[in-house]
């Protein structure tokens, strides 16, 4: 695929994540743990109307390969899998949330559930063949995300690079 291509903007939004880095991490869903890391990232993850297969490798790739983590100097440049580190990555639809109009988002940009569900667990599956261990959320549950965000540091991604 044609790199320019790749990045280019199209009209509306597109894949959108928000990285924690945290020295832990954990999602509940009714009282009971199903996803929990150490230090790593804790990616929201929100799919949206139009995305595709190269739109969950992007997210992907960039998650796992950029460098955010502290080397022996304290400068950011080591990537989760240098630092030693997990991933947890939990779906949130709401980060598709149109806030710029009325009292109440809209969320016409997310995908229907199936497919953001199949695009969520394929930016699943592209972080672990690329080494990390993933730990997730469950899709469409009510979850409870507790995390210790690490720096802080927080940065948002979006597939198609529009910021």
């Amino acid at each position: 695929m044609c790199e320019s291509r790749f990045w280019a903007v199209g009209n509306g939004q597109k894949m959108r994540a928000v990285l924690q880095r945290v020295s832990r991490a954990a999602v509940d869903v009714e009282g009971d743990t199903v996803g929990r890391i150490d230090v790593g990232w804790l990616v929201l993850l929100g799919v949206a109307r139009g995305d595709a297969d190269d739109d969950a490798t992007r997210i992907a790739e960039k998650v796992a390969q950029l460098r955010a983590f502290e080397d022996d100097q304290g400068k950011m440049n080591r990537n989760v899998l240098e630092a030693g580190g997990s991933v947890l990555v939990v779906s949130q639809f709401t980060l598709l949330g149109d806030c710029r109009t009325g009292r109440r988002p809209s969320f016409t940009d997310a995908a229907e559930p199936s497919e953001a569900e199949r695009l969520y667990l394929l930016v699943v599956e592209r972080l672990r063949k690329l080494g990390l261990h993933v730990a997730t959320g469950t899709f469409r549950a009510m979850m409870k995300v507790e995390l210790v965000n690490e720096g802080p540091v927080t940065l948002l991604l979006d597939s198609r690079k529009a910021f």
